[in-house]
């Protein structure tokens, strides 16, 4: 087994579960069920960056409607807090991966 599933938190538990007599099988299927939760609630981030990223567009048409003399200043930031918005969605979709798949 890769030092990495054997320094895990869930891996360690269940060693420990064998010692004190519960079966492996419920507990390992417990592990995953953890795991899958935890990935889920990870993805809630993609649809707050889906949100952020509308929110971003739409400042900016509003903004255009307002000043159309500030187009290239607007896109700017535009691109700017797109660009964060999905970095923060991404790093959410990294962690549900690396719960799913490196523990």
């Amino acid at each position: 087994m890769s030092p990495l599933v054997e320094t895990s938190f869930f891996y360690r538990i269940a060693l420990k579960s064998t010692v004190l007599g519960i079966k492996d099988k419920f507990f390992f299927k417990m592990i995953e069920a953890a795991k899958i939760i935890g990935a889920g609630a990870a993805t809630a981030g993609v649809g707050g960056a889906g949100a952020g990223i509308g929110a971003v567009f739409g400042g900016m048409i509003q903004g255009y409607a307002r000043n159309p003399s500030l187009k290239e200043q607007l896109f700017t930031y535009c691109i700017l807090g797109f660009a964060l918005s999905e970095a923060m969605g991404l790093f959410a979709l990294m962690m549900a991966f690396l719960l799913l798949y490196a523990y």
